[in-house]
C-alpha cells in the first residue's frame, strides 16, 4: 500500500458499488492501483445493501465507502473534474477515522 495511505492500515473499508457504474470503476481502479484493501458490496446484487446505504446516508448514489462499519465517505466528487478527487477522498477518509 502507498505510504500516503498508512493511516488506513487496520481499518475495514467496504465499498458500496454497482455494476456498470463509471464512478465505481474509477474508485475501484484507484484502490487496486494503490493496493488499498477493501471489500466490495454490490447494491444491485444485495437488496439489503441498497437499503442500508439509503437509510444511513440519505443517498442512493454510489460509490460510498463504509469505514469500520460506522462512518460513510463518498467515493465520487461531482464538484471535481472527472468526479474523483484523491486529496478530497483522503481527507474524508482521515476524518472518518
Amino acid at each position: 500500500m502507498d505510504s500516503r495511505l498508512d493511516f488506513l492500515k487496520g481499518h475495514k473499508l467496504s465499498v458500496y458499488s454497482s455494476h456498470g457504474c463509471p464512478d465505481c470503476t474509477r474508485l475501484d481502479r484507484w484502490m487496486r492501483e494503490l493496493s488499498v484493501p477493501h471489500e466490495k458490496v454490490y447494491i444491485d446484487e444485495v437488496p439489503a445493501a441498497a437499503e442500508k446505504l439509503e437509510a444511513e446516508t440519505g443517498k442512493q448514489a454510489v460509490p460510498f465507502v463504509l469505514v469500520d462499519d460506522r462512518k460513510w465517505v463518498r467515493g465520487y466528487h461531482r464538484e471535481s473534474r472527472g468526479n474523483f478527487d484523491e486529496a478530497l477522498l483522503l481527507a474524508e477518509l482521515r476524518s472518518a477515522l
